[in-house]
């Protein structure tokens, strides 16, 4: 279907330069889309791993709690845990990746003397140790787990809103115009032919006067 407009030179040539920007503009999104996409598989990639390790990490931790609790009382691993010596702080900024702010999101935790471990080892179990080691590695995991997590669903969302862009283009703008730039074309075309039959008849009447 094309655009409804004056059969005009002037109309024609603006047409011509819209089917132009709008071929161009096809390409650029076209070929942004590609970029997405392959951004869009590696974070995939990159979230599936980084889940797995969390999960794994957290099994080792929880396992380590369970067997813990199976040592000792259940009041002295509450003891033991319950004054935490490390104080973690996250901080979220923001980069840019193709033209959208995606998360950055940064982990501080305060160095202590003795470590992680907010207890001493002479009434705590091994498998105690183990639990909160493993707890203590998988939030810097986790951190990274929700930054890539986030930036893949802002990918998608600007996918799919890219794919829209260039189907419209491509299905319906482009092709409007193409049969724009036709049907201008036809109908110059038809006035010339018109011009020149009424020349061509008004020569042969001054000749026959």
């Amino acid at each position: 279907m094309e655009i409804r407009v004056n059969p005009t030179r002037m109309e024609l040539l603006r047409i011509k330069k819209r089917h132009k920007v709008a071929i161009r503009g096809h390409k650029l999104l076209k070929d942004k889309l590609d970029e997405l996409m392959k951004d869009f598989m590696k974070l995939v990639e990159e979230n599936r791993r980084l889940r797995g390790e969390v999960e794994k990490e957290l099994a080792g931790s929880i396992q380590g709690f369970m067997m813990a609790r199976a040592i000792m009382s259940k009041e002295a691993v509450e003891q033991a845990i319950g004054f935490p010596k490390v104080k973690a702080e996250i901080t979220a900024g923001v980069r840019n990746l193709m033209g959208i702010e995606v998360p950055v999101f940064n982990l501080k935790e305060n160095e202590v003397k003795g470590g992680i471990y907010p207890y001493g080892f002479a009434q705590t179990s091994g498998e105690l140790d183990q639990a909160i080691r493993k707890l203590s590695e998988s939030l810097k995991s986790l951190i990274s787990l929700a930054e890539v997590e986030k930036t893949v669903e802002l990918l998608a969302s600007e996918i799919e809103k890219t794919r829209r862009r260039v189907n419209a283009l491509e299905y319906v703008l482009i092709p409007q115009l193409a049969e724009t730039i036709k049907f201008i074309t036809m109908k110059l075309d038809e006035n010339e032919r018109g011009n020149l039959t009424r020349l061509m008849k008004i020569k042969d009447m001054v000749r026959a006067k």
